[in-house]
């Protein structure tokens, strides 16, 4: 059974994106696209709504390429226990409003019994101190904890 994996915007964003001249986003632009071409079809891939809307955002053009990118993902559903749940994350992890999204990404991987949370956005997702809290959390309430990781992390499956 291929291991499943809910894509956060932040992986998206990478792919049709202009190489940067900044050394170490060029690298992950690299590293995405590599972890998209050799280790994506080996995984069942998801997003969610807020995936979509994120990925919709900005140059329109590029907005277009995100999009197809994800076209043929299956969405996640947002459920009551998902917003319980990430207003938990929210809270504890002491998300700024402005990103409050991501502690929704946390949520809907985790309520999904996803086996990995992919993303670049190593301040609120993919972080050290984030996936000791929100194993803490899902520990305390019998939810279960993705791999929270970022594409560089899973280049085998």
């Amino acid at each position: 059974m291929e291991p499943s994996v809910y894509i956060e915007t932040s992986v998206i964003s990478y792919l049709p994106a202009k190489p940067s001249r900044d050394l170490i986003v060029a690298s992950h632009q690299q590293i995405t696209v590599d972890w998209w071409d050799q280790v994506r079809p080996n995984l069942k891939c998801f997003v969610s709504d807020f995936v979509i809307q994120e990925a919709e955002r900005g140059n329109a053009t590029y907005a277009q390429k995100r999009l197809e990118a994800i076209k043929d993902f299956p969405v996640l559903e947002l459920s009551g226990e998902i917003k319980d749940l990430a207003q938990k994350y929210f809270a504890a992890i002491l998300i700024p409003e402005r990103a409050k999204v991501d502690a929704f990404h946390l949520a809907v991987a985790a309520w999904h019994r996803m086996d990995y949370l992919l993303s670049w956005n190593c301040t609120h997702i993919a972080s050290g101190r984030v996936r000791r809290i929100v194993r803490d959390i899902n520990d305390g309430l019998g939810v279960h904890t993705p791999t929270i990781c970022t594409p560089e992390e899973l280049m085998e499956v």
